[in-house]
């Protein structure tokens, strides 16, 4: 039976890999940019009530917890919950946090009320299940609440592939069919990522309305010989956060983010 991916035994290398470079550096600034200019209070001292499904690192928890809004912190993977925790304690922020480890399907049996902002990053993309995730996630979100949703793109995947000459995997795993991706297990590559189209459905089916769509690393996933900006990090974060809300370019981001409305 397929089950969802659990990250004990690869912490370390997602913390240095992804959060340890600049593709971290700019899934942080996009997520970031977003979240502020469509949830001012985030920004204006007022306390919400936060939520942060499959945190991870905790990164975004651990900012806001500092902001001093009250954030509720869950993961299934234990050593990046471990993670987590000594980073929160590092910002004096570990107590003022709660904890939860634990499949995200377990949440609605612990009565933690609703929330003003749900996080949800990267998280969809290694469910067994993943249609089974807005259905929960919308549970706890305030009639007015803003779900800040991320997830690996299908066609990113399917175009980095195609730039790399990479066709015999595209043919052998039927990429465009949204259907028979195997990735390998060792790899932090997702063995289910989503198609736009298919996301799109989803959130129309649980009642939400988009109220921001932006691409996280629209280009810088794709270059292969570095030159000019691109040797420069923080061109490439102002460039990325430039197009990273800019038809076409957005569709092309490794990871689409979405912020719901509920």
């Amino acid at each position: 039976m397929q089950q969802d991916r659990n990250f004990d035994d690869l912490a370390e290398r997602f913390q240095r890999k992804i959060y340890g470079g600049l593709k971290g550096e700019i899934r942080l600034a996009v997520l970031w940019r977003d979240l502020e200019s469509e949830v001012p209070a985030l920004k204006e001292g007022r306390p919400l009530r936060i939520l942060d499904v499959g945190a991870g690192l905790g990164q975004l928890a651990i900012r806001l917890a500092a902001l001093g809004h009250d954030v509720v912190v869950n993961d299934i993977s234990a050593e990046m919950l471990a993670i987590a925790r000594e980073a929160a304690r590092k910002e004096g922020v570990e107590e003022v946090i709660q904890w939860h480890y634990g499949a995200f399907q377990q949440l609605p049996a612990l009565d933690l009320g609703t929330f003003d902002v749900v996080l949800c990053h990267a998280v969809m993309e290694w469910l067994a299940e993943p249609e089974t995730l807005l259905p929960v996630l919308k549970q706890f979100l305030e009639h007015d609440g803003v779900l800040s949703l991320s997830y690996y793109n299908r066609h990113s995947l399917e175009y980095r592939n195609l730039i790399r000459g990479n066709f015999n995997l595209l043919e052998r795993e039927n990429l465009a069919s949204n259907q028979g991706f195997s990735a390998d297990p060792g790899s932090l590559t997702p063995g289910n990522p989503q198609s736009p189209e298919q996301v799109g459905r989803w959130v129309e089916e649980a009642g939400l309305s988009v109220m921001v769509t932006s691409g996280v690393r629209v280009f810088s996933d794709y270059v292969t010989s570095p030159r000019g900006g691109n040797t420069v990090p923080e061109a490439v974060v102002d460039m990325e956060l430039r197009y990273s809300r800019r038809e076409p370019y957005l569709w092309l981001g490794r990871y689409i983010h979405l912020l719901l409305k509920n």
